[in-house]
């Protein structure tokens, strides 16, 4: 009988042991399954940036004087260009690779090992905004009219990888993370935002999307990071060899001191 006991208690510890084991791969693999790490990357494909809409608020890749001096519209190729006279690297050539971050500063592969901003692997230029009058900066979905296609949109003929793709603004010690598959949501961490744009149609300007603030006739830098988000669960293999388009559009909303 005590046989019989002993021959049960063992089998009973080794079914327990086998189940943690199966348990720790489960575990670990739902830990990495959202990295990716193959050499046909996703691939910048086009990338515009453009302000539309509102003829008060204008930017450009360098500092000026008077806000004629801005433009409303940033093209792929002259982002593009900036990039690699700074950086050092192509964009049409060089792929994205999965990073992720904590300050929006800093940029790590999957094993911790930190991503130089000149390697290509994710996106660091500025930009540079002035308005015609004081205003808050939205990003937005909207269309500037109801024939053109000119809000905010990450596209890619892969449905899954806009959620893995996050562009961030900094300035002021303040960053605003757009994250396209957030919905029209949004939450706060110390001085980080993530948010959400909702579609083009239901697209409402309002604090969800509400970013820094410009003073009338005064130049603000912003630092802008477009990076596929590694620890994202759509950052997986099926992104092989994907290409993306990533257009942005701002628009200006009154102060709340012009609301008041």
């Amino acid at each position: 009988m005590n046989k019989k006991e002993n021959n049960k208690t063992v089998r009973s510890r080794l079914y327990t042991s086998v189940l943690l084991v199966l348990l720790a791969l489960v575990a670990v693999t739902a830990a990495t399954v959202a990295w990716f790490s193959i050499a046909d990357r996703a691939k910048v494909k086009t990338m515009s940036l453009d302000i539309v809409t509102d003829a008060d608020l204008r930017m450009d890749l360098d500092p000026h004087s008077t806000i004629d001096q801005y433009v409303k519209t940033l093209s792929f190729e002259q982002i593009a260009a900036r990039i690699q006279q700074e950086k050092g690297f192509s964009m049409e050539t060089t792929p994205l690779e999965p990073v992720t971050t904590t300050d929006y500063e800093t940029f790590t592969y999957e094993n911790g090992t930190t991503v130089e901003n000149t390697s290509g692997a994710y996106l660091e230029f500025t930009l540079h905004f002035m308005a015609a009058k004081d205003m808050v900066v939205h990003l937005t979905s909207a269309n500037s009219s109801s024939g053109a296609e000119d809000g905010t949109l990450v596209m890619s003929e892969n449905a899954a990888l806009p959620e893995s793709m996050r562009i961030a603004f900094s300035t002021d010690g303040t960053i605003w993370n757009y994250d396209p598959g957030m919905g029209s949501a949004s939450s706060t961490e110390g001085t980080a935002k993530t948010f959400g744009l909702p579609e083009a149609s239901t697209m409402q300007i309002n604090e969800d999307n509400a970013m820094f603030s410009l003073k009338e006739g005064v130049d603000k830098a912003v630092t802008v990071h477009i990076w596929m988000e590694g620890t994202d669960e759509a950052c997986t293999d099926e992104l092989r060899g994907s290409d993306y388009s990533i257009r942005l559009r701002f628009t200006g909303d009154k102060t709340d001191d012009q609301n008041k």
